[in-house]
């Protein structure tokens, strides 16, 4: 039995959370933790594991805040103390001004899980309501709220099937629509992808910044570094419970003693003039090529490319005039 899994602190409360009287967070400042760590006991109060130490971040309103690490790094615990589902074994946690144990602040926000626990017996209609009437939503405003959300989590075609026969991917989308039936203020996600196919994963993305763009504050919790770079205004990387590195994202990928020029329609010679130019500068060509796409962005096209146009095929232009094997070149002259 580990005593801290359940909602009892392990620790007596900080005198600023037991007071409440300690300096208030900034203004603009949905979530900050101020010196958190997090130990988790056996039975016997012996130290299990040390799964967060000393965290101290801000995630401010309005942006999109990724908890980036490997598992076992500390992101969910921060989540579930954020939440209030687990007790700080030191420091504090302060949501909208407030101690995250006061359970009033839950009202304005929206968490999904990294599994969605869902009843299955229950249609993505009856799913949606029966959480609406959690938050005591009236009759109208639960229809209108839970028909907006089917359309934005693209289940309007599902909406009536009964969630066991949804795949995971579609049982994810239900979860986000729980998520946000109370239409919060700061939403928390634990990693939001997983399950979903390329698309899937994709207009999950466009959705969380589109939160963002609505005035949402999004906590985003992810091992999956493609999600992170895509969407998050500025992370925190975690390891083994320590906080590593903070910052804007992109700020942390730019390459400070690399300069990268685009541009169309050179020419050969030009390109070769460029290259000379920069070495009499004392710079370093290391290469003049085309750019690369991700394979994200390869699949998506091709799939777009096959709705516009059933029937076609895309092939590379290099696999297209490459020469045929000796094998292949024997077989054509046989027939």
């Amino acid at each position: 039995m580990d005593t801290d899994s359940t909602a009892i602190a392990d620790s007596e409360p900080t005198p600023s959370a037991a007071g409440g009287s300690g300096d208030e967070s900034r203004p603009g400042v949905v979530i900050e933790t101020r010196n958190l760590s997090k130990i988790y006991r056996d039975f016997w109060g012996r130290k299990k594991v040390h799964a967060l130490k000393s965290l101290d971040i801000e995630v401010r309103q309005g942006e999109i805040f990724g908890l980036l690490g490997p598992n076992g790094s500390g992101k969910s615990t921060t989540i579930k103390l954020v939440l209030g589902l687990l007790f700080p074994s030191s420091g504090r946690v302060l949501v909208f001004d407030k101690d995250a144990s006061e359970t009033s602040k839950n009202e304005r926000i929206g968490y999904l899980p990294e599994e969605s626990y869902l009843y299955k017996f229950l249609t993505a209609e009856e799913t949606l309501d029966f959480y609406g009437r959690l938050f005591d939503m009236s009759g109208a405003e639960r229809k209108k709220r839970v028909d907006e959300l089917i359309e934005l989590v693209g289940l309007s075609g599902a909406k009536h099937r009964q969630l066991r026969e949804y795949s995971k991917g579609m049982t994810r989308r239900v979860g986000l629509a729980q998520a946000l039936i109370n239409d919060p203020d700061l939403v928390l996600l634990d990693e939001p992808t997983t399950g979903l196919d390329p698309i899937g994963t994709r207009e999950m993305k466009d959705l969380i910044k589109a939160l963002r763009d609505r005035g949402k504050t999004v906590l985003l919790c992810s091992h999956q570094l493609a999600d992170v770079q895509d969407v998050c205004d500025r992370v925190a990387i975690l390891h083994q419970g320590e906080l590593k590195e903070l910052g804007r994202v992109s700020d942390l990928l730019k390459v400070q003693d690399v300069t990268e020029v685009h541009a169309t329609g050179l020419s050969e010679e030009a390109k070769a003039e460029i290259a000379d130019l920069i070495r009499r500068h004392g710079g370093d060509v290391k290469s003049i090529d085309n750019p690369t796409a991700t394979m994200e962005d390869l699949f998506l096209n091709i799939v777009r490319e096959s709705e516009a146009r059933p029937g076609a095929r895309r092939v590379s232009t290099n696999m297209a005039s490459e020469s045929p094997s000796e094998g292949d070149q024997e077989e054509g002259a046989g027939q």
